[in-house]
């Protein structure tokens, strides 16, 4: 089959689901996995598509946010890394706040639940914190049906019930100029009055986050430590503005 023609076919799959791995790719094309790799790394200096772990995205605009299932597409063994460092920070009696999110979720299975009291606004979190016998208390508001995120006025509200030791944050963009950004106000609103509640705040972000922006300004570099995994990005401006903990995976 020629390029020209299996193009047409991943790129009308993405269309239809934003997110294809390369299993299915394969299944489509009757192509190797090797060809379908050297399409995608085609297409994507092409600004076609976005390459992510196992597959490709489309690429994203600054007020399209992705699903959690898309997500978890995504950069997973640097998630559990990331997830893991965090969770050994955590100290007891401590109230910490898991944003919603991916990467926070991952962190669930690396916490010790003795005196231990989360806060969290993610639906897909309080299932497995529960399970665990950890203390947990959710956050109320208006459900996001793509992220499973708490979001809104009645999020606020009840946020100012509670004080945090620490707090971990997921972020859709990190800049060295513009800060840590997400696609949705509402949710940014929500992420900036956590950060106001927490003595020590902490973002956690995939090398895919850095260098990027979307719509919503959530704060500047220095209002939170950022935890990430080594790569062959370059941090050095990061550093410059706030601490950086890069993990190995």
């Amino acid at each position: 089959m020629l390029f020209t023609l299996r193009q047409e076919i991943i790129l009308s799959l993405m269309e239809k689901q934003k997110v294809v791995t390369l299993e299915e790719l394969v299944q489509e094309t009757g192509s190797s996995e090797s060809t379908i790799r050297r399409d995608l790394d085609r297409l994507e200096k092409a600004k076609k598509l976005k390459r992510i772990h196992g597959g490709a995205s489309r690429i994203e605009d600054k007020l399209e946010e992705p699903s959690v299932e898309e997500k978890n597409l995504r950069n997973m063994n640097e998630k559990r890394a990331i997830a893991q460092y965090a969770a050994s920070i955590i100290e007891e009696h401590e109230c910490v706040y898991l944003d919603a999110g991916t990467t926070t979720l991952q962190m669930i299975p690396y916490l010790n639940p003795s005196n231990l009291i989360v806060v969290t606004n993610g639906i897909q979190q309080v299932g497995p914190l529960v399970e665990k016998g950890i203390s947990t208390y959710l956050v109320g508001g208006m459900i996001k049906s793509k992220t499973g995120a708490m979001i809104g006025s009645g999020a606020i509200k009840s946020l100012e019930n509670y004080r945090f030791d620490k707090c971990f944050i997921g972020i859709n963009g990190i800049h060295d100029e513009w800060g840590y950004t997400t696609p949705d106000p509402e949710e940014s609103i929500l992420k900036q009055k956590v950060l106001e509640l927490s003595q020590e705040s902490f973002v956690l972000a995939d090398p895919s986050k850095f260098g990027k922006s979307t719509f919503s300004k959530v704060a500047s570099l220095q209002e939170a430590s950022i935890i990430t995994v080594k790569s062959n990005i370059q941090l050095t401006s990061y550093e410059k503005k706030t601490i950086v903990k890069a993990v190995e995976f």
